[in-house]
């Protein structure tokens, strides 16, 4: 005898699984992990500091 199987189930099964494909594809191209992006911050704020070391003008002026 046949396995009865529940349509509705075994197409939200389908569409999840190619949800998580999709998702781990975009993860693999765009993700970034933790460290990455603290040290791209420290980076940016170092050449901020830098920048403003150098800036002549009143001490905390706006530029």
């Amino acid at each position: 005898m046949a396995e009865i199987v529940n349509l509705r189930m075994a197409r939200k099964r389908k569409v999840r699984a190619g949800q998580e494909a999709h998702a781990s594809e975009q993860r693999a191209l765009h993700g970034r992990s933790k460290v990455e992006k603290q040290h791209d911050r420290a980076v940016e704020e170092k050449n901020r500091t830098f920048i403003d070391g150098h800036f002549r003008g009143k001490p905390g002026a706006e530029r």
